[in-house]
């Protein structure tokens, strides 16, 4: 069975599955390589180069899902921490971020099994806050940096000069009030 022909309808057919992000399901992170479909993902992993990499990467398994985990990791965090700061954000809607680039380390090479109980390690490890609402999960990037922490106190310092000067003229115009009250008395008013 031969390629279609160019200009055909088969043809335009086969280039046009090829252009979009294919599902991340028929991904093999090991090759890099996007299957178009069941079948054909099936087809690649009986392939000889597949497990020919299969082998290679079988007597080191835990070290290359390590790594695919840190990069990962990390791919999703500096994305989060340039795209969106300490800003809450869903957290299925922010992944369908990351995943819209095609060079993207897939989650099912990593530890993880499911979005979720990655959302849930970054805030076990205080990468992210993870918020549980009735809509999902959300997250939102912890700036721990000397520089974000300079920051925030000296907004909380400016904050308690705020406080205590609002306090101050408060109590100008309350000794205003009972000095007025007082003369008023006084006079007989």
């Amino acid at each position: 069975m031969g390629k279609a022909e160019v200009g055909s309808t088969k043809y335009l057919s086969n280039k046009m599955k090829q252009k979009g992000l294919t599902r991340l399901r028929w991904f093999c992170q090991i090759c890099e390589k996007a299957c178009r479909d069941e079948n054909a993902f099936k087809m690649h992993c009986q392939s000889e180069s597949h497990t020919r990499r299969a082998l290679s990467v079988g007597q080191n398994i835990k070290q290359v899902t390590d790594d695919y985990s840190r990069a990962f990791q990390q791919e999703f965090i500096s994305l989060l921490k340039t795209s969106h700061g300490e800003k809450e954000i869903h957290a299925n809607k922010f992944y369908q971020e990351v995943i819209a680039k095609k060079d993207h380390v897939h989650l099912n090479a990593t530890r993880w099994h499911s979005l979720t109980e990655f959302v849930k390690y970054i805030g076990r490890e205080g990468i992210c806050r993870v918020v549980e609402k009735e809509d999902g999960l959300f997250i939102a990037w912890v700036d721990d940096s000397p520089e974000a922490m300079r920051r925030r106190e000296a907004v909380r310092r400016r904050e308690m000069m705020d406080k205590g000067d609002e306090e101050r003229e408060m109590a100008v115009l309350r000794g205003q009030i009972e000095r007025a009250r007082r003369e008023a008395e006084e006079r007989g008013v």
